[in-house]
């Protein structure tokens, strides 16, 4: 080797390389189970303790997502999902702390079983938070059914102002809201609340009895008989009683003044309160108030409209039998006013028939006078009626004898024959001084005359001394007769009339015929 060579040798020594991480330190099962434990408070203190900050912050955004979900308290509770996947996620963190920290040295609290006895301690916490939010969500709870009771005491007071009929929907809700609190919830605040609402309910609903306007108060007084069987197992005390005293006057007051008022109304009025109440102090009065109502009306027979005091007996005596008596005696005395009315009616008749007669429905007088000497053939007015109804139906042909009103009297000095020159049975009434009817039989001989033979100057019917015309002779005093000449049977003949001015010394004869254009004439 050549003196300048020489053999070179490399001293440098190589270190081995650092570790990354510090070595894991052994395996320690109550550091995992402290890691673990610590978690599960929703904090994250297990992952600080073994320094993984970024999942100590993710375990304290999760509780802070679920106390935003929670709070504040609601009656329905925190949502399902959120708690599901809230424990799910905690049940992660301790799975996984447990792993990392059992081969994890703790930083802070290095002493595990330290850590973990504040793991354990730390547990409380959510404990002590899930019996708080309970709490408080009870609280909530009685907060919003206190806030549907005051729901319900507006609705009251707002149908407070309103119609019955249009408020009783508004009372309805109330009561639904009362009973759904009383059978839902009935240890509620809101529950034990509702009893003493209920007074101010009552006395709402039943304002229009204070008021004294009794029609009006009927209907929501009958509406509060019915609250207790919305409200089973509330105690409401003499609230149960009071509508009953209050509605028996309401009904007693309301029939009373329709009575009087002649409507329709009071016989149902009275018949619920001798139902529902009969042996009340108010059902006591119902049948000497229908009987001066009888007495009351019989007095419109002598006054100006006679007949409509007819018809009011009459409705009523119908009225007062459709009433059915809630006590002992009272149907028979109601069965006496009712007799009475209607026996009224029936004598009243007599009246109507006059003034109807005076007022010139002659039409009307006949009806009625007819009907009343059919029904009264005994009665003392029968007689006169009789004579009024036949001058009536002469006074509707001839409005000139209904001028005066018929006597019974009978007879004069003037002798006047009718005979009947026609085909037709005929009845012949007259009136004037004298009033009364008589019928003609038909003449089998006779035929109707052509209408060119009565114009002719010497016609003259009942005028053949060969025939045997049927006739009758009455006596009529002097004066001013009128005569009506009504076919009978199926006859097409219209009835003729006749005026005669009867005066003394003279004999007169009239004869009662028909044409062939089916008319009649005298």
């Amino acid at each position: 080797m050549s003196g300048d060579q020489y053999d070179r040798y490399d001293h440098t020594v190589q270190a081995p390389p650092m570790p990354t991480a510090p070595p894991p330190a052994p395996a320690d099962g109550v550091r995992a189970v402290a890691v673990a434990v610590l978690n599960l408070s929703g904090l994250g203190l297990g992952y600080a303790l073994v320094r993984q900050w970024v999942l100590t912050a993710l375990c304290l955004v999760a509780t802070a997502a679920l106390l935003v979900v929670a709070l504040p308290a609601d009656p329905d509770g925190v949502p399902a999902l959120a708690l599901v996947l809230y424990v799910a996620f905690l049940a992660a963190a301790a799975a996984h702390g447990a792993r990392v920290g059992l081969r994890t040295r703790l930083s802070g609290l290095r002493r595990a079983p330290l850590a973990l006895g504040l793991g354990l301690l730390l547990l409380m916490a959510p404990a002590g938070g899930v019996v708080l939010y309970d709490g408080a969500r009870d609280e909530a709870t009685q907060q919003m059914l206190l806030d549907r009771l005051d729901e319900a005491d507006r609705l009251v007071e707002t149908a407070g102002a309103k119609p019955f009929d249009t408020a009783r929907s508004d009372y309805d809700r109330a009561l639904s809201v009362y009973s759904g609190l009383r059978s839902d919830h009935p240890g509620s605040r809101a529950a034990q609340r509702v009893p003493a609402r209920m007074k101010t309910f009552y006395t709402t609903v039943g304002a229009p009895f204070a008021r004294g306007d009794y029609c009006a108060a009927a209907a929501p007084l009958k509406y509060l008989r019915t609250v207790p069987k919305s409200l089973p197992g509330t105690e409401l005390g003499e609230l149960t009683s009071w509508p009953d005293d209050r509605l028996a006057t309401s009904l007693y007051a309301c029939a009373s003044a329709a009575l009087t008022a002649g409507e329709a109304t009071w016989a149902s009025q009275f018949g619920d309160l001798l139902a529902t109440f009969p042996g009340s102090a108010q059902a006591g009065k119902v049948e000497p108030a229908v009987a001066a109502a009888v007495v009351r009306t019989e007095k419109g027979l002598s006054g100006a409209d006679p007949c409509s005091a007819v018809e009011r007996l009459r409705t009523l005596g119908t009225q007062i039998d459709g009433l059915t008596a809630g006590r002992e005696g009272v149907g028979d005395a109601l069965a006496k006013d009712s007799g009475r009315a209607a026996g009224s009616a029936d004598a009243g008749a007599y009246t109507c028939g006059v003034d109807q007669y005076r007022d010139g429905d002659f039409d009307a007088a006949q009806k009625t006078l007819t009907d009343y000497a059919s029904a009264h053939k005994t009665a003392k007015n029968t007689p006169v009626a009789t004579k009024i109804a036949i001058a009536a139906e002469i006074a509707q042909t001839v409005p000139a004898a209904g001028k005066t009103l018929p006597t019974t009297r009978s007879g004069g000095s003037i002798s006047v024959t009718v005979q009947n020159d026609s085909p037709d049975e005929i009845t012949v009434l007259y009136t004037g001084p004298v009033t009364g009817s008589f019928t003609l039989k038909a003449c089998g001989s006779c035929r109707g005359y052509s209408l060119g033979s009565t114009l002719n100057p010497g016609f003259k019917p009942c005028g053949d001394s060969g025939k045997n015309y049927p006739q009758r002779t009455i006596s009529l005093p002097v004066g001013t007769t009128y005569f009506l000449h009504k076919p009978m049977g199926d006859s097409l003949a219209t009835p003729a009339s006749d005026t005669a001015e009867l005066q003394s010394g003279y004999v007169y004869t009239e004869c009662a015929y028909t044409t062939q254009r089916l008319g009649s004439g005298l």
